[in-house]
């Protein structure tokens, strides 16, 4: 008893673990209806994988099932859905990439859970075939076309004209999934829903049907619906623009725009939540942006309409033929069918999605066929090319691998390429240490003529001091040496910071390493002409800088020519790497 006791708490769990994940999401701070259903919808889809579901793998998906040659109003048990849940979503795993794989048992039991307490509360454990096939073709993934397309496919007659019983039954199935996610007072089906989507009393072809539930806006009870497919086009739209209440920097999803307010510009976030700031009023109408547009983008777009370059307005789906197209031949089918003709749309659209796949495989320069009038034979054919064409894909697939992988060890340095030629090896090791020699160098004679400009500097404010100490002997004691004041204020050695400091030194040391003019300058006991000595210490200088710069020119010289050396032999290392490839020559 304890065991069934907490196996049965365990299965309530796992039936309400997608409400209780998505209450977590905190939907309901959204202020709109719209958009909070939207939301809720689009978080279910994307965390049972269906919006990684096409449309047509869906209808595929029902006619491997068996559901196309089922009535409408047929009933199927829950182990029933589950196996054609399974196979969804295995077929699934097997289309995506290895990196992207799914979980399918939890997909599986999730989706399962949702669709059992939205269709069959009651618990009687059986839900009608149009049911399933109304859920699963709005909830998965693709366009909003082709999604109608196969709705109207549904609840249209032989002739192509929408059945108004049908589509009210299908208004009854599709608005238990806003109540599913507790927004049924907004949304939920009463007597009166048909007439507001259509209401007058005429023939609804697909055009006209696809025009009411396309426009902008779509009926009242259907308007999530587009919501919902807008919202998975602009999860990952960027817009540089400030919010104007949360002062955010960036916008990602919507932009709401004030249609009163200069300027005025609000993200989703705070739109949904009905913020407001400054003399903006959640009363003002907002203009809803799933795109950015720089100001000139904007500017050339009114100069095109302008003067009449692009069309003012776009049809919101291409227009398709309205006559009624030929019903299926079915009587080589091996099972009796009920009610044939009403599954010749569902026929068709399979038949044209398989031709599309098999004319994107083949990549040839065959035309598409341009009869819809398919039979199951040319289904049959058209699936045994698409098989061929994927066994042809694998196997260019692998040769492209082998190619790679041996081209992969072809570039590979091996040691038995590298001692095909040892004396270009030691050639170039060769090269590298007299480039090495040569940088050093290089670094040598750049501190050198840095010291020697310290030297020079110091020499120069050295004369200038003397001077100065001169000019003002001359006016309080002309009797005074200058010999002696010059000793008192050396500058400092060679290699220190500070020209200017005080010396630590006597000035034979302070002198190691000066030319021989300025060290006699300081080095004789006989007074002399300071002036004289310090100016032939700088020619001294002068001479040492200008054999430097010749110095460095050539070391600059012997770069560049080893640099040559060393392309050249990059050169012949290469045309012994890949002995096959030849240098092209021009043809004239």
């Amino acid at each position: 008893m304890i065991e069934e006791g907490s196996k049965s708490s365990k299965s309530m769990v796992e039936k309400r673990q997608l409400f209780m994940e998505m209450r977590a999401q905190n939907f309901d701070v959204i202020r709109l209806s719209t958009y909070r259903t939207a939301c809720k919808l689009r978080f279910v889809q994307k965390r049972c994988n269906l919006h990684l579901v096409d449309v047509w793998n869906m209808i595929e998906a029902f006619r491997d099932n068996g559901l196309s040659t089922l009535d409408h109003n047929a009933e199927i048990n829950v182990s029933r859905l589950e196996t054609i849940l399974s196979s969804i979503f295995y077929q699934l795993n097997k289309r995506l990439p290895t990196t992207h794989q799914i979980n399918v048992e939890q997909s599986i039991g999730l989706l399962l859970n949702f669709i059992v307490a939205t269709y069959d509360s009651e618990g009687h454990g059986k839900l009608t075939v149009f049911a399933m096939k109304a859920m699963l073709a709005t909830m998965c993934g693709g366009k909003i076309l082709d999604k109608l397309r196969y709705i109207f496919s549904q609840i249209s007659d032989s002739n192509g004209v929408m059945v108004y019983a049908k589509f009210d039954q299908f208004l009854r199935e599709v608005l238990k999934l806003p109540t599913a996610v507790f927004e049924g007072p907004s949304f939920g089906y009463t007597e009166h829903s048909v007439r507001t989507c259509f209401p007058q009393q005429k023939k609804i072809l697909l055009n006209t049907f696809l025009d009411v539930l396309m426009a902008d806006p779509p009926p009242q009870y259907l308007v999530w619906l587009p919501l919902m497919h807008r919202l998975a086009n602009v999860e990952n739209v960027f817009h540089p623009v400030e919010c104007s209440y949360c002062r955010s920097e960036s916008m990602m999803g919507f932009r709401y725009r004030c249609q009163q307010c200069h300027g005025y510009q609000l993200c989703q976030s705070c739109f949904w939540r009905g913020h407001a700031s400054g003399p903006h009023s959640n009363q003002h109408q907002m203009k809803e942006h799933s795109s950015w547009k720089s100001p000139a983008k904007k500017l050339s777009h009114a100069i095109s309409k302008s003067l009449g370059c692009m069309p003012i307005g776009e049809p919101p789906h291409p227009v398709f033929p309205e006559a009624a197209e030929r019903p299926q031949d079915l009587a080589h089918t091996t099972s009796t069918l009920e009610s044939p003709s009403r599954l010749d749309e569902e026929h068709r659209l399979i038949a044209r999605y398989a031709a599309r796949l098999a004319a994107e495989a083949s990549n040839s320069t065959q035309c598409p066929p341009t009869d819809l009038s398919f039979n199951f034979d040319a289904n049959k054919q058209q699936r045994q090319l698409i098989a061929e064409l994927e066994n042809k894909n694998r196997e260019i697939l692998q040769e492209i691998q082998r190619l790679r992988l041996e081209h992969e060890q072809a570039s590979q340095p091996t040691p038995e390429k590298a001692q095909q030629n040892p004396t270009l090896l030691a050639e170039l090791r060769l090269l590298r240490h007299r480039k090495d020699e040569l940088e050093r160098r290089m670094s040598a004679l750049q501190e050198s003529r840095r010291e020697l400009m310290v030297q020079l500097e110091g020499l120069m404010r050295l004369l200038k001091d003397e001077e100065q100490k001169q000019a003002s002997q001359t006016g309080s004691s002309p009797h005074s040496s200058p010999s002696h004041s010059a000793s008192c204020t050396m500058p400092m050695p060679i290699r220190s910071t500070s020209a200017g400091s005080t010396p630590t030194h006597t000035p034979q040391d302070c002198l190691a390493g000066v030319g021989d003019d300025v060290l006699d300058a300081f080095s004789q006991g006989v007074p002399r002409n300071l002036r004289n000595d310090l100016l032939v210490a700088a020619d001294s200088i002068t001479n040492t800088m200008s054999s430097l710069v010749k110095e460095l020119h050539s070391v600059d010289d012997g770069l560049e020519d080893e640099e040559e050396n060393m392309r050249n032999g990059r050169e012949k290392v290469s045309s012994l790497k890949h002995p096959g490839k030849r240098q092209s020559t021009p043809s004239f």
